[in-house]
């Protein structure tokens, strides 16, 4: 049993999603670091990955409490333990109000007051203002919402810096315009969950067309916004590559949409922006290190 009441409370803070939020978070943390880390940034980096990681669950931990029955009518979070009702309203508060208190005390007292207040500016974002006001008043829920999700590599640039920088804004926008093509290629194929669930997606309120021109034109901004580190002066030939490569990839996924729509095309476009967005911040990581 005490297996399963950790496999219970860990399902909570969604770690799938956790890591690559820890992900871009670290990758802002080097990235605002000239040359190799020394022994105290490393040591600065793992707190404040660890802070922002209990703050994020918290948050994750939240969706699930207000959205548990949401959940139980979509069979992709029909397993999460509120939706089961495994997991009871108080304990999972309690468990989301706990992460959060240890991970803004953890990321004011040892990175640094900024970073603690755009965390928890986050998780307010996220966890209200998006999942309790937008998410079932608008079909540009995931627009709006999106910048919430876009600021882990914000997080991660204040906490080596104690300020917020026109990098970090750069890769905050690369992540915001990332956002909905991914959401929107989930939801295309997903649909008759959210119809059931009642919440007002693109395809569900504008149609499957609409929704397909809509993650075409996205992807054609996301290349535009994935060229900006080049062209800042952040990077060099090789992350221009591999950007320009990645946004190719994305478009071509976004016309074979366009042009024959099928869920098994929605679903590999789906997990290709996955792919496009960890291999793009990857190849920022090296070239800051190789070039």
């Amino acid at each position: 049993m005490p297996g399963n009441v950790f496999q219970q409370y860990n399902a909570l803070t969604k770690p799938r999603v956790i890591q690559l939020i820890v992900f871009c978070a670290l990758i802002g943390m080097v990235l605002a670091v000239p040359g190799l880390p020394q022994a105290a940034d490393w040591q600065l980096m793992a707190l404040a990955c660890l802070g922002i990681w209990l703050v994020a669950g918290a948050a994750a931990a939240f969706n699930c409490l207000v959205e548990k029955s949401i959940d139980a009518k979509m069979r992709r979070t029909a397993w999460r333990p509120t939706a089961r009702g495994e997991l009871s309203d108080w304990q999972t508060l309690g468990f989301s109000l706990a992460l959060c208190g240890l991970g803004s005390l953890l990321l004011y007292v040892w990175v640094n007051p900024l970073t603690m207040w755009l965390t928890f500016a986050t998780f307010i974002g996220y966890a209200v203002i998006y999942t309790v006001i937008l998410k079932p008043l608008t079909p540009q829920n995931i627009v709006i919402g999106g910048a919430s999700g876009a600021m882990p590599p914000v997080l991660g640039w204040a906490a080596m810096t104690g300020e917020v920088g026109a990098e970090a804004l750069i890769l905050f926008l690369i992540i915001f315009l990332w956002t909905p093509p991914h959401f929107w290629a989930l939801a295309l194929y997903r649909v008759e969950d959210y119809r059931k669930s009642g919440l007002p997606m693109l395809p569900v309120t504008h149609g499957n067309d609409f929704t397909r021109l809509h993650i075409l034109l996205y992807t054609f901004l996301l290349m535009a916004a994935c060229l900006m580190p080049f062209a800042f002066g952040m990077s060099s030939w090789l992350y221009l590559v591999s950007a320009v490569v990645l946004s190719v990839g994305f478009i071509a996924y976004a016309v074979a949409l366009m042009r024959a729509y099928s869920d098994a095309l929605a679903r590999k476009t789906f997990r290709f922006s996955l792919i496009h967005l960890t291999a793009l911040f990857a190849a920022l990581l090296l070239d800051h290190y190789l070039m």
